[in-house]
């Protein structure tokens, strides 16, 4: 039987309050419906124009090369007069070229699926910029601090939207730009004589490239701390314009320490400050900036192989740029949640 009060009505069921999960979950999903075309479309849409670029690029380069032979401008043992036949080529490579041409093929993979990162690293910069300074411009802030939504569970929502379901979701993105490129070159090689799946996807590791992209989330989020710290600590601050204090504070600051060599008394150059301050506080969401802290010089296809490596790409917890820019971005993380507590434009 169903409980019921003395005047003969129901008795209702008292209603539990929601997990705090369920409401970080609930912003999280906020901030993607709110910011999908940067978070979810660009990053799709900038692989789909390096794709269609890529494939403009061959067959310009394929009617060039063919006006060329015919022409009698190309002659020698590279080519074969009826058609660009490559196959005599490959089959007289080394052991030692077969390694080179491997790192070239992954190298290629990489490369191929740069694009969506690009974008990502613009995305993530200006969706902090406005993070906290767009909701006070059009007073829906009031709307939101009038629901029971701590501003610490609603800053670090914005966090985690940029230093996690951001990445995310370019790396998808990545991924399949990288092999909708394959199978471009997939579709290229048999013309020339070429098996694909010897010489592109037996020679290169697409599955080694993409779990290098998917390992790299954490090291992206922990890296981008400084940047995306100091960006919602401007937009939360900011009274107007934004980019300008966010770019100039540093800016000056390095010109400031330039100018009066004030490195020195710490035994450091300026250009330390310029390397480890400005250019952490405002390049840090663009993905592969940890590698100025590793002094990784890309001179190569071997080069590209060793970033592929996790073990290489880890290293980069070693150091203490690292942890340092990672303590510097969560306190002004939590300085920006105590300024949206208590920030009034009126």
């Amino acid at each position: 039987m169903n409980a019921s009060t003395f005047d003969g009505e129901p008795r209702r069921a008292p209603v539990a309050a929601p997990h705090p999960t369920h409401k970080f979950k609930l912003l999280l999903r906020r901030e993607f419906w709110e910011h999908k075309g940067g978070f979810f479309w660009a990053p799709i849409i900038a692989g789909g124009i390096s794709v269609v670029l890529a494939l403009m690029a061959l067959l310009v380069a394929e009617v060039g090369a063919r006006k060329a032979l015919a022409a009698g401008k190309l002659h020698g043992d590279s080519f074969q007069i009826n058609g660009l036949d490559f196959s005599h080529v490959t089959a007289r490579m080394s052991a030692d070229d077969l390694q080179q041409w491997s790192n070239a093929v992954d190298a290629s993979m990489l490369v191929s699926s740069l694009w969506p990162y690009i974008v990502l690293g613009f995305v993530v910069f200006f969706y902090c910029l406005g993070a906290l300074y767009d909701e006070r411009k059009d007073r829906s802030v009031l709307f939101w601090k009038s629901l029971p939504l701590s501003d610490r569970d609603t800053v670090l929502s914005k966090a985690a939207s940029a230093l996690l379901v951001a990445p995310v979701i370019a790396t998808v993105a990545a991924v399949l730009t990288m092999f909708a490129f394959g199978l471009v070159v997939t579709l290229v090689m048999p013309m020339h004589g070429l098996n694909p799946f010897k010489m592109y996807w037996g020679a290169g590791n697409p599955l080694e490239v993409a779990g290098t992209l998917v390992a790299a989330i954490p090291v992206y989020a922990v890296w981008a701390l400084p940047t995306v710290g100091w960006l919602m600590l401007c937009s939360a601050w900011a009274r107007t314009k934004p980019f300008l204090w966010a770019v100039m504070i540093p800016v000056f600051a390095g010109i400031f320490v330039a100018w009066f060599d004030v490195m020195n008394v710490f035994s450091l150059d300026t250009g330390w400050f310029w390397t480890n301050v400005v250019a952490r506080a405002l390049t840090s969401v663009f993905p592969g900036m940890w590698m100025t802290a590793q002094n990784i010089h890309i001179d190569g296809p071997e080069s590209f192989s060793a970033l592929s490596q996790v073990q290489s790409m880890y290293s980069v917890f070693a150091t203490p740029q690292m942890w340092i820019g990672a303590a510097a971005g969560i306190a002004m993380i939590f300085a920006a949640i105590r300024l949206r507590r208590w920030r009034d434009d009126n």
